[in-house]
């Protein structure tokens, strides 16, 4: 699994790997039922520790894009527990829109970037 991860960012690690999941989930790179790696193939292939994967397959189980099973491992689930999507979605497009006016950006151009953003996630 190709993940692009930026050791220098200040976002952690495992929710850079969350968001990259959830991203490819988004574009059709993983589909409902596809199998992720081990905690520990996924940590050796990125170079980091199996508690860092373990705790972004933790968060992406408690968000409903992952059920595991010992058997069988972390499998993608596409059907995430839309309402706590739509509050967290109204929680930080609320950060973003708040940010976006103080920096005197049109509301018009603010619904341009949401429209872009997710017109882009779709097609891909």
């Amino acid at each position: 699994m190709i993940m692009e991860l930026d050791f220098a960012s200040s976002v952690p690690i495992y929710q850079q790997i969350r968001n990259e999941i959830v991203q490819a989930v988004a574009n059709g790179s993983l589909t409902d039922g596809d199998k992720l790696p081990t905690v520990r193939a996924l940590a050796q292939e990125v170079g980091i520790n199996t508690m860092t994967v373990n705790k972004a397959y933790q968060l992406l189980k408690q968000e409903g894009y992952l059920i595991t099973d010992r058997r069988n491992g972390a499998t993608v689930q596409c059907a995430g527990q839309p309402q706590a999507v739509r509050k967290k979605m109204q929680k930080e497009l609320g950060l973003l829109a708040a940010e976006a006016k103080i920096a005197g950006i049109p509301k018009e151009e603010f619904l341009g970037f949401c429209c872009q953003a997710y017109g882009r996630e779709a097609k891909r």
